[in-house]
């Protein structure tokens, strides 16, 4: 061999040497395309093979996942679902990337059973409910009057625009401050529950499924209804228990011929001023003593009076209506007949977005700074959970008496408002407890405005109004998942 074919291979050689080797294009692909967890949740694990790294988009409040190393180009992804602890099913989709190849994987999950009981049904029928709030419940220097808060005399047509609007019941705060005589009658005026008596009668005519209840009268412990003081006064709490007897006889017999479309509920926000975070929290559960058996006496006093009262539905409150301290405390009153006995609570969460207008946006598409901490969309699913697992699963039903969401004067807080709305909506019907949006009356945009229908006319009290009404009662009529309202929400 002459010295230049030597060179000539060595060349060769090195060159072929400095080449590198092919890379084998593995395309993504997954060992499954869809799966179904049962009710009772539960976890399983799959594959995903790709040569190039592996992204994925998945969001879910019901689904946990964990992606494991990748391996020999396959990674092993685990996923755990929750139980379900609604009757309806639900479902997620994870979407896979890599390079320019994308898959889906779809993820569904059977409902739970539902509870077969007489009350579920009835219930249910309450629907998305609407509050005549700022109504009845007015009040000024210690006495009650329907137009005291800047509201008009309420209608049939109130009632007729509450149904036309989608809703299906009409909750009607009163309160009785000023409108009773003295010890130990208590004699309520009869003008006022002669009109309370006719508005009841609109929303039967219009019909509307209707509650009717003590409000402000134990608003933070300032009037008669005054659990803080009964809390460390044996006396005053006796004196307080024979007054609820004999009120809440009066208005059970002023009604007891109508049919079951009437419910009535004892009480409404019981507190000792501190919204939850007063002294309840270190009198060794006083005042939640109390309060049941405050209860106690209005369920009784209500079966004693008779004739369609006998069985009547009637709804009671835990302490200040808040969820957890409901979980806490609240001890269901025995009853001459079972399974005609509801808890009462009220959602208003996240409170600094929904009353006090302090964020302007909500949700998962927010801005950071615009919305509250946390994940808006499970925190608020967290709080119908809780409800479900311990009431509706044990057979117990369940409404929010209050909910809302303060109006907004730009499109895009209204865009959010909207999606509050809905999502808030659809976690009503999952988890079966009918809702009452509250409508205060006050117009404008933020903190407190809660003005939806006219209190005097039932027409919308604004475009905007209409929008949010609409967001609200479509959802709830609708058979869109979960996932799908999470899928609506705004893009800016």
């Amino acid at each position: 061999m002459n010295f230049k074919a030597l060179i000539s291979i060595v060349a060769i050689f090195l060159c072929c040497a400095c080449e590198e080797p092919v890379k084998e294009i593995v395309p993504l692909s997954a060992d499954i395309s869809s799966y179904e967890f049962p009710a009772e949740g539960g976890q399983m694990s799959f594959k995903v093979t790709a040569s190039e790294k592996v992204l994925y988009t998945f969001s879910s409040s019901w689904l946990t996942l964990v992606r494991g190393e990748k391996l020999d180009n396959t990674t092993t992804f685990t996923i755990t679902a929750e139980a379900n602890q609604s009757t309806e099913p639900r479902s997620s989709r994870l979407a896979l990337n890599a390079a320019d190849e994308r898959i889906y994987i779809e993820f569904t999950q059977l409902g739970g059973e539902p509870v077969e009981l007489p009350e579920m049904d009835f219930v249910a029928k309450l629907g998305m409910g609407w509050n005549l709030g700022n109504q009845f419940d007015a009040h000024n220097n210690g006495v009650s009057g329907e137009t005291f808060w800047g509201n008009s005399m309420a209608t049939q047509a109130t009632m007729d625009g509450v149904k036309a609007a989608g809703f299906n019941s009409v909750r009607i705060p009163i309160t009785w401050l000023g409108k009773f005589g003295s010890a130990p009658d208590y004699t309520i005026d009869a003008a006022w529950l002669n009109r309370i008596y006719e508005v009841v009668g609109y929303a039967e005519k219009a019909g509307l499924i209707a509650i009717i209840n003590m409000h402000h009268d134990g608003g933070d412990s300032k009037y008669w209804l005054d659990i803080k003081s009964a809390a460390t006064d044996a006396a005053k709490h006796q004196e307080i228990k024979a007054q609820i007897k004999a009120m809440w006889t009066q208005i059970a017999n002023k009604f007891k011929d109508k049919g079951d479309f009437l419910i009535f509920e004892s009480f409404n926000e019981i507190h000792d001023g501190g919204w939850g975070w007063g002294a309840n929290r270190s009198d060794g559960g006083r005042q939640y003593q109390c309060l049941n058996e405050w209860n106690q006496v209005f369920v009784d006093a209500v079966r004693a009076t008779g004739g369609n009262n006998s069985s009547r539905m009637l709804g009671v409150p835990g302490y200040c209506t808040n969820t957890d301290l409901s979980i806490e405390s609240f001890v269901m009153p025995k009853d001459v007949v079972p399974n005609r006995i509801a808890l009462a609570v009220h959602c208003y969460d996240p409170y600094e977005y929904c009353l006090e207008a302090t964020y302007s946006e909500w949700g998962h598409t927010a801005a950071t700074d615009k919305k509250s901490p946390g994940n808006n969309e499970s925190d608020l699913e967290s709080v119908f959970k809780k409800l479900n697992a311990k009431y509706i699963a044990a057979g117990i039903p369940v409404y929010m008496g209050e909910f809302g969401c303060v109006n907004r004067s730009t499109a895009r807080e209204q865009a959010f408002q909207q999606y509050y709305l809905r999502y808030y909506a659809k976690l009503a019907k999952i988890y079966s407890i009918p809702s009452f949006q509250w409508d205060n009356g006050a117009k404008g945009s933020g903190r407190e405005t809660h003005a939806f229908i006219d209190h005097g006319t039932g027409k919308y009290s604004s475009t905007e109004a209409q929008k949010a009404v609409e967001a609200l009662i479509n959802s709830y009529n609708s058979n869109d998942s979960l996932q799908d309202i999470y899928n609506t929400a705004p893009q800016f």
